[in-house]
């Protein structure tokens, strides 16, 4: 005789003890932030802070924000109170909010000391996050829109890239346009290539996306040495200028963050306002996360598994290829070799923290967008920190939000798995 074992679900008292436990750990590590805030950042730091919120430009002027340096004794002892507030009972129910608050005051206090004696502009710095944050906040999207349907897709590297190449190209010979266009069908392409491995020859995943990704490196990188080198009028396209927008880019510190931006800004903001009414507001998004979560369940109520998985792989392709297009037409109107430099897993690092969502996704693009331009904006200060940590510091973030503060993120249940129909 055999008998079934009940599958053990966690007690109330061990998920009490598991979140106790999360609780003191978040506590030591913001205890410890407060020690670093006050030996490396407070002691020895003389001077103001001058953080302008305004320009010459600007309408409508704010005052600049001075910071005396002893500011950052009281970010330490506010640190410290809620390291220590985590161990007391109750402490739990604030882990989040508490490292939420903790990390962007240390990230003050870090600011505050590299400014100590000079100025700095804060708009322009938010200005800056949020185009780097573009190519990041579509690399996610893309990720999303893959995995609701249960498609891992490595591939955005490789579609970012295929989209930078084919904006230039394309770019240079008809214009912005032309390749921006371009970029998205090329990008469109290579979502049919990868849906078409993965979903109709069930192709492991990973291994199509790596092949992929190496194929567009490898043809863009011999394309970029042995044909732009010769004939350079090929690299040559055009920069999609800021467009302000009348009246909401006069807004203080908002304006020319979200309304002084390109065209890739304002595509990626509507995107992501798209992407999250048609996930979770439409009856197609409700199939496309019912065939993520039990595709034969969905099958079974009529829902085309397959098409459906087609169709938001290409759209995903199409998204990255938009994005890629940013590296070129939106930047520096020519491309490099490899010039897309990891920024597609950093997407795929957004998707997850975001929790598979589109406005989470773009938020956590907007994080890593803010560690890229912070490395920048500290090299023109001078910083005493060498240049090579202040290029690592976006890929920094990366590690420690996906590996320290994302807990426990659950993807789509079928995420990975292919699907055959019986």
């Amino acid at each position: 005789m055999i008998t079934a074992v009940p599958h053990s679900t966690p007690s109330a008292r061990d998920i009490d003890t598991r979140k106790n436990r999360q609780a003191r750990i978040s506590g030591a590590a913001l205890i410890a932030l407060a020690i670093l805030v006050t030996t490396v950042f407070s002691f020895g730091t003389t001077g103001n802070a001058v953080f302008r919120l305004s320009r010459p430009s600007d309408t409508w002027a704010l005052p600049d924000l001075v910071v005396a340096a002893p500011f950052n004794y009281l970010v330490a002892a506010v640190l410290a109170f809620l390291g220590v507030r985590q161990f007391f009972r109750g402490g739990a129910r604030w882990t989040a909010l508490s490292i939420g608050f903790g990390l962007a005051l240390a990230v003050f206090a870090f600011l505050v000391w590299a400014t100590a004696g000079k100025s700095f502009s804060l708009t322009g710095m938010l200005q800056a996050t949020m185009v780097r944050a573009v190519p990041i906040a579509l690399g996610g999207l893309a990720g999303v829109l893959s995995e609701r349907v249960a498609v891992v897709n490595i591939a955005i590297e490789g579609m970012l890239l295929a989209g930078a190449f084919t904006g230039a190209l394309i770019g240079s010979l008809i214009g912005g346009i032309g390749g921006l266009i371009s970029a998205v069908i090329v990008g469109g392409l290579f979502g049919l290539v990868l849906a078409a491995l993965v979903v109709t020859y069930r192709m492991d995943q990973i291994i199509a996306g790596v092949v992929i990704n190496l194929f567009v490196l490898g043809l863009t990188s011999y394309v970029s040495s042995q044909v732009f080198q010769d004939y350079r009028f090929l690299n040559d396209a055009p920069v999609f200028r800021a467009v302000k927008i009348p009246l909401f880019g006069d807004i203080p510190v908002i304006g020319p963050m979200l309304f002084q931006q390109n065209v890739f800004v304002y595509g990626a903001l509507v995107m992501v306002a798209l992407a999250t009414y048609y996930l979770f507001y439409t009856r197609h998004g409700l199939q496309a996360r019912a065939v993520g979560e039990h595709p034969r369940a969905a099958d079974t109520l009529g829902i085309n598994v397959y098409r459906t998985r087609y169709m938001n792989v290409i759209l995903a392709g199409m998204v990255a290829g938009f994005g890629g297009a940013w590296f070129t037409l939106g930047t520096v109107g020519r491309f490099d070799e490899n010039m897309t430099g990891g920024r597609g897993f950093i997407g795929l690092a957004a998707m997850i923290f975001g929790r598979w969502h589109p406005v989470g996704a773009l938020m956590a693009a907007l994080i890593f967008g803010f560690a890229d331009s912070l490395q920048q904006k500290l090299a023109l200060l001078q910083t005493p920190i060498p240049s090579e940590f202040l290029a690592m510091a976006p890929y920094i973030a990366t590690i420690i939000v996906v590996a320290g503060l994302i807990g426990r993120a659950r993807p789509p249940a079928a995420d990975g798995k292919p699907y055959i129909k019986e």
